[in-house]
């Protein structure tokens, strides 16, 4: 049985503004063409196949249009909805196309319905299991009043549930099938943050804390887990429970992974051997820092001109128009951060002036002293005049 692992297209998504379609256009071509190559039996999305409940419509257009290709190469279809995805939008048609070989599952009540797949080469069918993302203050009072419909001697569910025990108890489902199964083999997909694994900035926080983490524990007993929500590369329990990351870097905070999708091979017993086979499409992301003249100027920054930039300039002074001139030369620049030297002794200095604010604490001390800090150096006579006219023009009183 061969199954290639992606997840996180968040189609519809911008960068700082720039639209990625024609990037996550290329992205969805070469994942068709992968599966394709590769000749898998089952393509698994992991979930926020949209970047919102409500995506654009060419992101609608474009999701369309990969399925139908895939399904042009042979392989079954499995995805299911994911934080960002609004679980009925995406599923609305399931029951009408998965009698075409495409499963789009958003409802929880269905979880422990598994998509059979007949490997291309022979066998007995592999149950894939597509969970949804699960939101403990919906989802847990549902999956407390399915428990209850289905054994009499159910176990009191918990008050307020956590990811973890939310999951468990859809697991506990999903396993309840599973084992009535001729062939053990199975596969879960799934949205969620489990414990351990890596996050980004580009990813949005489920809830504050770590209550929203799910355990390793909590997936035992399948023979692959193929997750999402973490948008980087990276396995949990070796190679059975990983998460495939996203196609392209949606973030800065993402511009040193490697964008690519997990090949699946299931033996006879269920042991998954796993290739990471990179995507190499979209913009490069680079970060570049130092004045705005050398940036401006320099060959060394020269492979940065094609290049998604996020630029942090250390003038002493936020120069005009730099954003304006810095495209001139990088086009793509996409985010501008200004820091400032330090002078040598600024730290000893800076104690030394907030000991004298909290000695003084006038309104023209408070000023300097945040100019001081700001700009690494004392005020001058002439910018200290300034301030002082600044404060008694809004009817401070520059001496008192």
């Amino acid at each position: 049985m061969r199954i290639l692992h992606t997840s996180d297209w968040h189609l519809g998504r911008s960068f700082h503004g720039t639209s990625l379609l024609a990037e996550q256009t290329a992205a969805l071509e070469r994942i068709v063409e992968l599966a394709s190559e590769a000749a898998v039996d089952a393509v698994l999305i992991a979930g926020d196949i949209y970047d919102r409940a409500i995506p654009p419509s060419e992101a609608v257009e474009l999701f369309n249009h990969t399925l139908a290709r895939l399904r042009e190469s042979g392989a079954a279809v499995a995805a299911i909805a994911g934080n960002h995805d609004s679980p009925v939008r995406v599923s609305v048609y399931d029951p009408l196309l998965s009698a075409f070989g495409v499963t789009i599952r958003g409802e929880l009540r269905r979880a422990d319905e598994p998509v059979l797949v007949t490997p291309r080469l022979g066998g007995s069918p592999v149950a894939i299991y597509p969970l949804p993302y699960l939101e403990p203050s919906v989802d847990g009072p549902e999956l407390i009043r399915l428990v209850e419909a289905e054994a009499s001697d159910a176990p009191a569910p918990p008050g307020r549930m956590r990811h973890e025990e939310v999951t468990r108890l859809a697991l506990d489902r999903i396993h309840r099938d599973r084992r009535q199964r001729p062939d053990p083999r199975s596969v879960l997909v799934a949205h969620a943050f489990v414990a351990g694994g890596e996050g980004c900035e580009s990813e949005r926080e489920l809830t504050v804390g770590n209550v929203d983490r799910v355990s390793v524990q909590a997936f035992e007993g399948f023979d692959y887990v193929a997750l999402g929500h973490l948008h980087g590369s990276q396995q949990l329990d070796g190679p059975r429970l990983a998460y495939s990351g996203t196609p392209l870097a949606y973030s800065f905070s993402e511009q040193h992974h490697t964008k690519s999708v997990r090949i699946v091979e299931l033996d006879a017993t269920g042991r998954p051997t796993v290739e990471i086979v990179p995507l190499g499409v979209g913009r490069e992301l680079c970060t570049i820092e130092g004045g705005i003249e050398e940036l401006l100027r320099e060959a060394r920054f020269e492979a940065a001109t094609s290049c998604r930039v996020r630029v942090i300039l250390t003038d002493e002074q936020l120069p005009l128009q730099a954003m304006a001139r810095l495209r001139g030369r990088f086009p793509h620049v996409a985010e501008l951060r200004h820091r400032p030297p330090e002078v040598s002794g600024a730290g000893a200095g800076a104690g030394e002036r907030h000991a004298q604010v909290r000695e003084a604490r006038s309104p023209l001390a408070l000023a300097t002293a945040f100019f001081a800090d700001q700009q690494g150096r004392e005020a001058s006579e002439a910018e200290a005049a300034l301030l002082r006219e600044a404060l008694q023009a809004v009817g401070r009183g520059g001496e008192r």
